[in-house]
């Protein structure tokens, strides 16, 4: 029974430090100034779990947006959307910029 409880505790702190762990990752991009832009849908779940996965309503951004972000603009504070066809729209005009530099 020592045993079982001892796991159960060790196991306990370790998903604590985990989310720990997450946080302080979370804080470390948005003190680099990384943007991140995740692939969402528009349903009324993803938004639900967005916004508890990053304690903000999800924002979306067009490819032309993502694509004229300067390093010298404000950092975000949560990851902003993309739907997947402005994605493609994105991949597309990096690939094109790659190609053509």
């Amino acid at each position: 029974m020592r045993v079982l409880t001892a796991l159960a505790v060790l196991a306990a702190l370790a998903s604590a430090g985990a989310a720990t762990a997450g946080d302080q990752t979370r804080q470390t991009r948005a003190a680099a100034g990384e943007r991140a832009v995740l692939v969402c849908a528009t349903d009324a779940a993803t938004r639900r779990a967005f916004t508890r996965e990053h304690g903000a309503p999800p924002v979306f951004v067009s490819a032309r947006e993502a694509l004229s972000v300067r390093p010298s603009d404000p950092a975000w504070g949560a990851p902003r959307c993309m739907t997947a066809r402005e994605h493609a729209r994105y991949r597309d005009a990096a690939l094109t910029y790659a190609a053509v530099r």
